[in-house]
């Protein structure tokens, strides 16, 4: 059983007269007054009791891109539309290549000397002179005789092209005729004389005319 005349420890603090009123005195620096009043439904004093609102920022939905315009970045969609399809770049690239296939395809044989230039440079060497005509009426029907020299007046030698006899009757109807030189090569200054005998047009002959076919 417990003795009572013996002293337990204790922990605390013993207060004394001074601290006591100096608690006192903090805890009443800590009080506040206030005066309240009840409000009835019908006084003239009204309180807005709706909860405050919060601004709320509009967020711009983002442009939708689709296909390779997902790759681009910091480009948005009014820019994309007024992007120009291609620069002077691009088109001269284009305009590039599409030459570099045609060369390669068979474009350069017609920058070939002889192939773009030279059928008229050839026949310009080439010319016909000394054409004269007549009517022989002393056989059983009358025919009409064609002379004249074709010439190569060039520095290089040249094939002769086939010749064109144009007969032109009173009529002025126009009758052409062939006459073949087998693709004879003239050299330089060399001539090549020919001669023709041709029907005579009934209505007779107006005028006769020597030219290289085409």
């Amino acid at each position: 059983m417990a003795d009572h005349g013996t002293a337990r420890p204790v922990s605390g603090e013993i207060m004394t007269a001074a601290s006591s009123a100096r608690n006192g005195s903090a805890v009443a620096a800590d009080v506040v007054d206030a005066d309240f009043i009840v409000l009835g439904p019908d006084s003239p004093t009204q309180f807005d009791r709706s909860p405050p609102q919060t601004p709320v920022e509009v967020v711009e939905p983002a442009p939708l891109l689709d296909g390779m315009g997902m790759l681009r970045k910091g480009e948005t969609a009014p820019e994309m539309h007024n992007a120009s399809p291609g620069g002077p770049l691009f088109w001269s690239g284009g305009v590039l290549i599409a030459l570099l296939a045609f060369w390669v395809s068979g474009g350069h044989v017609l920058f070939h000397e002889n192939a773009f230039f030279g059928p008229d440079r050839v026949t310009s060497a080439l010319s016909i002179s000394g054409v004269s005509s007549r009517v022989d009426s002393s056989g059983h029907r009358p025919v009409l005789l064609v002379d004249g020299e074709a010439g190569n007046d060039g520095m290089e030698a040249a094939e002769l092209p086939p010749l064109e006899i144009r007969v032109t009757g009173n009529d002025g109807r126009i009758t052409r005729y062939g006459l073949g030189t087998s693709g004879r090569t003239l050299p330089p200054g060399e001539r090549f004389a020919f001669s023709s005998r041709l029907d005579v047009p009934r209505n007779g002959v107006t005028a006769v005319s020597v030219t290289f076919a085409r």
